[in-house]
């Protein structure tokens, strides 16, 4: 199944700024807390987006597409495609709005992930990544009914996402870099486009594991590529197989780059943000620490982006021990 795909603009800050207000009813604005590392560390800053009703950023994105559904879209329903932050965010928006929701959901998702999502009134429809993924790049799933909000090349979803960008400046206008774990790209994007429109000096970085990484590989060579050794791990809501032509074209000129991490160092960074912050993060969220934490992104003010809470906490307790 094809269907005409929406042509890419980029997000404005009109846009960004426009989005703020339609969800300031919806979100939380997160604090932005130091990290107190001591003498000779890099100043780094965590955006904790893991506070959020949802427990995840995605939250952003989705309370700004659905405030912008007509309401004619919004009788016929909305549904997405997730392993569960973007399914949250979604059903979450809906659920406020009135809307029916369903999620077209990946079936080796983190059950924690997949019983929230039904917990906030979201009909499942289970699918195997692979089908997940063909279904984003065709912005299309058959017998899906109801208007498709993708769960990352969505203007609208971006824009959404960019707030952070505005709060992290209104708090901390001296940052130096910003890091985002990434998944499809719409986090980044979002508060690249949002950090570029208002300081271009502001440097922007990608964060991914060892295992996933082709986002890095793709700056590395100059183009959308895939990672040929893909492996799952226990950071579920990033990383992946390949970057989708459409957010790479996206990307170029708001994201000056990607970095790598190990899993060990991803741990580390869990377990940091536990002892020093008392911060629940998922792995995905603890990304952005990590690599904060190589040097690489320089001596700070570094602001890491804290995207997501949902992990089971048995799991939690065992990556930390």
């Amino acid at each position: 199944m094809s269907t005409m795909l929406p042509d890419l603009r980029p997000i404005m800050l009109a846009d960004i700024n426009a989005a703020r207000a339609r969800i300031a009813g919806t979100v939380l604005r997160t604090p932005l807390v130091r990290l107190d590392l001591g003498a000779g560390l890099p100043d780094i800053w965590l955006k904790l987006e893991n506070l959020q009703p949802t427990n995840s950023y995605k939250i952003r994105g989705a309370a700004n597409a659905v405030a912008l559904l007509s309401d004619a879209d919004r009788a016929r329903g909305v549904w997405t495609i997730s392993a569960g932050n973007a399914g949250q965010g979604v059903a979450y928006a809906a659920r406020q709005a009135g809307v029916p929701c369903t999620v077209l959901a990946i079936d080796n998702a983190p059950a924690t992930k997949l019983n929230r999502m039904r917990a906030l009134g979201a009909t499942l429809v289970m699918v195997p990544f692979d089908t997940a993924l063909q279904a984003m790049a065709a912005h299309a799933y058959a017998g899906m009914d109801g208007t498709f909000i993708h769960p990352f090349d969505n203007h609208d979803f971006i824009a959404g996402h960019a707030t952070i960008g505005l709060e992290i400046l209104e708090d901390a206008p001296d940052t130096q870099a910003v890091i985002a774990g990434i998944g499809g790209g719409g986090l980044v994007v979002g508060i690249g486009s949002a950090l570029k429109a208002i300081n271009p000096a502001i440097q922007v970085f990608t964060a991914e594991p060892e295992t996933a990484a082709p986002t890095a590989l793709s700056f590395a060579e100059g183009g959308p590529r895939e990672f040929a050794a893909f492996q799952p791990s226990f950071i579920d809501g990033a990383g992946g197989r390949h970057v989708f032509p459409r957010m790479w074209d996206r990307m170029r000129g708001v994201v000056d780059g990607g970095m790598v991490v190990t899993l060990d160092q991803t741990r580390a960074a869990l377990r940091l943000m536990a002892e020093k912050a008392r911060i629940v993060s998922e792995g995905a969220g603890a990304l952005s620490l990590a690599a904060a934490l190589t040097g690489k992104a320089g001596k700070g003010p570094i602001v890491a982006i804290v995207s997501g809470g949902n992990i089971d906490l048995a799991k939690f307790v065992e990556l930390i021990g």
